[in-house]
């Protein structure tokens, strides 16, 4: 996908890249970067730069279901970017064994609704 015109990209003091800031109605939208839509409502611009902020990039880090095939996959995100979402199957932690050689999906960009964040681990989940 070709970011729109109007998207404009917004970095931390460090220079990583967090998200994007577009005009929307009679205030400005924020975006992460899977291309969603951060907050309810248009803000001022400030108010968007300050949600993106506060959002950051450890999201990235979380694990995430992947609806496919009439099933959910636990998946975690290997690359996001304007030129697609690249996710991998993380059964059982697979994402991260030495060796392993997960499925790998390749999601448009703006992430579909077909990749949510899973719930917190619950206690028996937890490694």
């Amino acid at each position: 996908m070709v970011l729109p015109d109007d998207w404009y990209p917004h970095r931390r003091a460090d220079g990583e890249g967090v998200g994007w800031i577009a005009p929307h109605g009679d205030g400005f939208q924020a975006f992460d970067l899977f291309g969603r839509a951060v907050g309810d409502a248009p803000v001022e611009w400030l108010a968007a730069e300050e949600l993106l902020e506060g959002l950051g990039i450890g999201y990235l880090a979380d694990r995430y279901l992947l609806s496919t095939g009439g099933r959910e996959r636990p998946v975690r995100i290997a690359e996001a970017s304007v030129e697609g979402i690249t996710v991998v199957a993380d059964e059982y932690g697979a994402a991260s064994a030495v060796g392993a050689t997960p499925d790998r999906f390749r999601l448009p960009f703006p992430a579909p609704a077909a990749l949510r964040r899973a719930s917190a681990p619950g206690p028996r989940e937890c490694f």
